[in-house]
């Protein structure tokens, strides 16, 4: 975990400061903006429920993007060293919580001059780990594959995107309902980030739970999502060092 901590932020003036000065920074960008344009979605706190869904989406993306690499960044090291290789995206997925972390620090202290109502806190560490093992089983299938499949990188791009625009950052998960063609209602409900975004702002901002039936779902897909990674990645393991 240092050791990605400390590749993350080499040759940085700041070094480990961007974990707080970035959020920080994107926090001021949306809110200067968001006034400039007036774009509240008629609702007087939606930069606060911007941040929170930004902030939530961009701890997973990470990690994707992360995990991608952990094997093929360090073919040397695979290829060399006798280790328990899921080591490399398990230590990926922690860099990257720690970071998130340390968002959520500077977060909370955004949130409370904002006058943002908390509420069953104690639920928060449940979220934060059911994220968890969505993004390490995610992050687990696709370290594999982009071993053996080179073109996971770009299909991931793609793949992000869509799956972005189908989860509630930007706009409640109610209106998905209303704007996505007839039949698409599925989409919404077997994204398990639509849950895991709903819960946080549930927890941090006194939201209602506008799609409470999808919250038992993202837990189930997040910890199904851990076992078959980690079961693909074990299968796959063996065969590393040669593909590399």
């Amino acid at each position: 975990v240092g050791r990605n901590l400390k590749i993350r932020y080499k040759s940085s003036a700041l070094g480990f400061f961007w974990s707080l000065l970035g959020p920080l920074l994107t926090i001021l960008i949306y809110a200067l903006f968001a006034r400039i344009l007036r774009f509240s979605a008629g609702d007087p706190h939606y930069l606060e429920f911007l941040v929170v869904g930004l902030i939530v989406w961009q701890f997973l993306s990470l990690c994707l993007h992360d995990s991608l690499h952990a094997i093929m960044g360090n073919a040397s090291l695979v290829k060399k060293t006798r280790f328990p290789r899921i080591v490399l995206p398990l230590s990926t997925v922690a860099a990257n919580l720690v970071n998130f972390l340390l968002t959520g620090v500077v977060l909370a202290a955004y949130l409370l001059i904002a006058r943002a109502r908390f509420s069953a806190l104690p639920w928060l560490p449940v979220v934060v780990l059911t994220q968890c093992a969505l993004c390490l089983g995610l992050g687990l299938i696709l370290a594999a594959a982009n071993v053996f499949f080179r073109d996971t990188e770009h299909i991931l791009g793609t793949a992000t995107l869509a799956w972005f625009f189908l989860t509630p950052v930007f706009y409640a998960p109610d209106l998905q309902w209303s704007v996505l063609p007839s039949g698409w209602g599925w989409a919404i409900f077997l994204n398990p980030m639509t849950g895991i975004v709903c819960a946080y702002r549930r927890l941090l901002l006194s939201q209602p739970l506008l799609f409470a039936p999808g919250l038992a779902l993202s837990a189930a897909v997040s910890w199904a999502a851990l076992a078959v990674g980690v079961m693909v990645f074990q299968r796959c393991e063996r065969r590393f060092g040669d593909e590399l």
